[in-house]
């Protein structure tokens, strides 16, 4: 009689225990997806890991980054944003590959709006969780060297300042205060 009380507790704490492990993994992939769909990355792919590849991939980070200023400075939400960048894919391919032939580069650029699968990554603690979300990719080449990337929307943009330490800046954002007060300074003339 206590094995068959005993066995049919241990029982019940199991099946208990996975309920509630399930619902927690249901809960948590369900605030995975809420935030993943809150987010358009960028990803600006260098050809090649070489010095030069990775070199470039700045400057042209630096080009399409002020490419998309005007367009992301007037978006009011994500859906506004991926729209307007899709409207505008011929500008970013033409600003990197303007900057490719520039530099001497025989290989030219492409640009995408797409859904990727991104792992969890976490700089100073910000966490991306792992998901899948809406990007803008701009592969340069083959787009199988190292990447940069950043969030188009909301405008919150990452670069590294070092290997090891990592440096805060919204950098599209920047850019759009800079490019209104530019603009309406003009205007006021």
């Amino acid at each position: 009689m206590k094995k068959s009380c005993i066995t049919f507790l241990l029982a019940g704490i199991i099946i208990l225990t996975a309920l509630i492990g399930t619902s927690l993994s249901a809960a948590a992939l369900s605030k995975n997806a809420t935030i993943t769909a809150e987010y358009l990355r960028i990803h600006i792919r260098a050809d090649s890991n070489e010095a030069a590849a990775q070199e470039v991939k700045y400057e042209i980070r630096d080009e399409v980054v002020e490419t998309l200023i005007p367009v992301l400075s007037v978006t009011r939400d994500k859906a506004e944003a991926k729209r307007e960048i899709e409207k505008n894919l011929t500008a970013v391919k033409a600003a990197a590959e303007a900057v490719l032939k520039q530099r001497g580069f025989s290989y030219g650029a492409s640009a995408e709006l797409t859904v990727e699968h991104f792992p969890s990554r976490t700089y100073d603690g910000v966490t991306l969780p792992e998901g899948d979300y809406d990007s803008l990719i701009v592969n340069l080449g083959s787009g199988k060297g190292d990447n940069w990337w950043c969030v188009a929307y909301p405008p919150l943009c990452f670069s590294t300042a070092g290997k090891t330490n990592v440096a805060y800046k919204s950098l599209i954002l920047e850019r759009i205060r800079e490019w209104k007060a530019r603009c309406g300074n003009e205007s006021d003339r």
